[in-house]
């Protein structure tokens, strides 16, 4: 058997289909973002598709704590949270997470993809004849994770409050149900009715589970996601969110009832058998926060941001999606046409921005996801949009009405 002409003729039909992955060597320098230096190319490019969405990861209160706790701590943690690896830092950062969306206690893991995969797989395993209701759009951490738990699923259309009150009506109501859902989602940049699910959960007796990381640090008074913007918090069941993009370290958490948080860090297998984060990281976690928590310059500085370029791709009449959040997709709707224009972006003008194609979105909504920071310039941002708007002009693309 050859398996390695098995694993390249995999590989071939990727790039036959324009969906190949090609990874672009930054090299992030602290002081510069959005600014990185790009080995393939020998400069420095703008980056415009980073989810260090506020600019954290430079934060000197960020650093400082990450250098004060590597000096105090050293490297790593030294183990599973079980076996010696549970860290003063860990501690505190979920004492603080959960204060951050008022539950009564939260657990941290090493990554958003995890903590979904282990809550959604635990709960839903372990309670039995669980029911599972997934929004069609949830994030492939959230599928693996209620896979992973052999539970009976029912995926409801995005967004769906009548479709998902159809299906809930038509279980008993004696078995255990969980409610999935995302509140913005990072493809479209839409936001959930998250208002009229906690509603229905209510109403038939299910539990809440909702994945804020695209939210965490942007929305809110304290930066506590969309659920705290609309003061509903409290009626979520589960609140998912991670440590590295709005608040630009590594790692991800839950916040519940302290039952709940104990039975998945008793019951978690993918919990109780990681090396736990390194100290740093959860103390440099711990400082953005809080910081953010008190801070609400970095928030408004996005939004003007992203209300500029808005504005800015709606003048020179180039496509994008409307939502409400950060979230700004340009459509391009083909995959080798959206790594064209990825490509000459970056060779061309020194805008990086990494197409989106299948399977992370539908074939035929190929795209260009821009997440613009408050460190992105009006300069930066008019700059770009030129760009792109040159290259719809050569290849005679199609242009929105508002041009």
């Amino acid at each position: 058997m050859n398996y390695d002409a098995m694993f390249q003729s995999a590989l071939d039909g990727l790039r036959a289909d324009g969906s190949y992955r090609y990874f672009a060597e930054l090299e992030r320098r602290s002081g510069n973002f959005p600014k990185a230096y790009h080995h393939g190319l020998g400069r420095d490019v703008t980056v415009w598709c980073s989810n260090d969405y506020l600019g954290m990861g430079q934060h000197p209160e960020v650093l400082k704590a990450m250098h004060d706790a590597l000096d105090e701590t050293g490297a790593g943690a030294g183990g599973t949270r079980n076996i010696s690896g549970t860290n003063h830092y860990h501690v505190e950062l979920e004492k603080e997470l959960a204060s951050l969306h008022g539950k009564e206690s939260a657990l941290l893991f090493n990554s958003g993809y995890l903590s979904n995969w282990v809550t959604l797989g635990t709960i839903a395993g372990r309670l039995r004849n669980c029911v599972v209701l997934s929004d069609e759009l949830n994030h492939a951490s959230m599928i693996e994770g209620i896979r992973h738990s052999r539970a009976e699923k029912q995926i409801f259309r995005h967004n769906d409050v009548e479709d998902l009150e159809r299906r809930l009506k038509e279980l008993p109501a004696d078995v255990p149900k969980i409610i999935a859902f995302e509140s913005v989602y990072s493809m479209d940049g839409d936001i959930a009715p998250i208002e009229a699910f906690c509603d229905l959960a209510d109403k038939y007796g299910a539990m809440t589970y909702l994945d804020e990381v695209h939210a965490v640090g942007m929305y809110g008074d304290h930066g506590a996601g969309v659920a705290e913007k609309m003061g509903l918090s409290h009626r979520l069941t589960v609140i998912e969110g991670t440590l590295g993009k709005g608040y630009g370290v590594v790692g991800g958490y839950i916040a519940a009832s302290a039952p709940l948080c104990d039975f998945v860090r008793s019951f978690g297998s993918g919990f109780i058998f990681s090396t736990a984060l390194p100290p740093m990281i959860a103390a440099g976690a711990l400082a953005s926060v809080r910081y953010l928590k008190r801070s609400s310059a970095e928030r408004e500085g996005q939004q003007r941001a992203v209300a500029y370029l808005r504005a800015a791709l709606d003048k020179a009449g180039i496509p994008h999606v409307g939502n409400p959040s950060h979230i700004v997709p340009i459509m391009v709707g083909e995959a080798e046409l959206c790594r064209d224009l990825s490509d000459e972006l970056l060779n061309r003008f020194g805008h990086y921005i990494q197409p989106i194609n299948f399977p992370t979105v539908p074939r035929g909504t190929e795209r260009l996801r821009l997440t613009p920071t408050p460190l992105h310039t009006n300069e930066a941002i008019d700059e770009l949009v030129e760009a792109v708007s040159t290259l719809w002009r050569e290849r005679q693309l199609k242009r929105s009405v508002a041009a």
